[in-house]
């Protein structure tokens, strides 16, 4: 009899975890394409300039997007191979991702994508919400935030993403589906404009304010392979570019 009631226990307990399972995956499942009528993509599109523009909101959401640059140069770094010994973000918008690893090619990948990363973040948020994966990128982007911070060796930085992380709760939690849509679109947006804003500074830096040189990556990748800033400089705008036509291109196939 004992036997018997363990292992009808345990079958409850087997079913509840695998309608657990069922539930989640079915909150991640694909959905319609969201529906945007011009009116409200114009509304997106404001938001998004008024996020990224303005010194006044700049000044707070460039943070976030430097935290996406350095998260770019992590994640590179981890996926060459190498291991990411921390992040920090300061108050100036400036940031660094240490990391350590055999090879010359790892480096090199890991210097790329940091002034590319808010541009190919957004353009993957967008993307997903305008092909029914809205809620797949929302809670990729919550999971990254939460591991980010086993990385973050600054307590400014523990703020930002405490902040970030808080914000996609929110969404998860609280918004509907069309409402965390409308707000993945109108970050997307801003992380693109954010990138391109980025891309302006450095090139800015090797125009103008050379006194900072050491603060680039192409200046950096420059000295670490021997080829001129331009062409880093050129590749970043490439890639950042790209970014932008998949972005236009997934809301002209609507």
């Amino acid at each position: 009899m004992l036997t018997r009631a363990t292992d009808s226990g345990d079958g409850r307990t087997g079913d509840c975890e695998t309608g657990r399972i069922d539930a989640f995956l079915a909150l991640l499942a694909r959905t319609a394409p969201l529906d945007v009528s011009t009116g409200v993509l114009l509304a997106i599109a404001g938001i998004a300039l008024a996020l990224s523009i303005p010194r006044a909101t700049w000044q707070y959401f460039g943070l976030f997007t430097t935290l996406v640059h350095e998260l770019g140069h992590a994640v590179a770094g981890i996926l060459t191979g190498r291991t990411v010994h921390g992040i920090r973000i300061r108050r100036n918008h400036s940031g660094e991702a240490l990391s350590s690893g055999r090879g010359t090619l790892g480096p090199v990948i890991s210097g790329v994508f940091g002034y590319p990363a808010p541009a190919i973040v957004g353009a993957a948020q967008l993307w997903s919400v305008v092909n029914g994966f809205t809620a797949v990128a929302l809670f990729a982007g919550g999971v990254t935030l939460v591991l980010t911070l086993l990385v973050i060796r600054n307590l400014f930085g523990v703020l930002v993403v405490l902040a970030s992380a808080a914000a996609s709760a929110a969404l998860w939690f609280f918004a509907t589906p069309q409402l965390q849509g409308y707000a993945l679109l109108a970050l997307g947006t801003a992380l693109l404009i954010g990138s391109v804003r980025g891309l302006i500074t450095v090139v800015a830096v090797h125009v103008r304010h050379r006194e900072r040189l050491s603060t680039s990556d192409a200046y950096l990748l420059a000295r670490r392979t021997g080829i001129p800033s331009p062409f880093w400089l050129l590749l970043f705008a490439a890639i950042i570019s790209g970014c932008v036509v998949v972005a236009a291109q997934a809301f002209l196939s609507r």
